[in-house]
């Protein structure tokens, strides 16, 4: 079961990362832009994710995912730590919210990374 240590150790060996506290929680931000956070006594996750995927997500596993109401109007969605499938998924979680705060020429410079779903 990840935790966030597991959080702050996969999401800082992304290109370009970055820890900062902001609203007392730690955040994660690359080339300055957030696109992680461990709120919940970090026992969750926040990243972010397009609107029509993270709906998806939530009614496919509840369990795991949810829309925090602050958050309903903008394209972030949490994650349980303790409901994910290992360090993998969160690997994948974070890559992908990585991806979709990066620039391009970090986009360009880490092809090994993939492309976002939608910019």
């Amino acid at each position: 079961m990840p935790d966030a240590e597991d959080v702050r150790r996969i999401a800082l060996s992304l290109p370009d990362t970055t820890e900062k506290t902001a609203w007392s929680m730690p955040t994660f931000r690359v080339a300055g832009k957030m696109f992680a956070t461990l709120p919940e006594e970090e026992t969750s996750l926040a990243v972010r994710c397009p609107k029509e995927e993270r709906d998806e997500l939530v009614l496919a596993e509840p369990e795991k995912f949810w829309i925090a109401d602050h958050e309903a109007n903008f394209a972030w969605v949490r994650a349980r730590l303790a409901a994910l499938d290992g360090e993998d998924e969160l690997r994948d979680i974070l890559a992908d919210s990585w991806r979709q705060a990066a620039p391009v020429r970090l986009l360009e410079e880490h092809p090994e990374l993939g492309v976002p779903q939608e910019r």
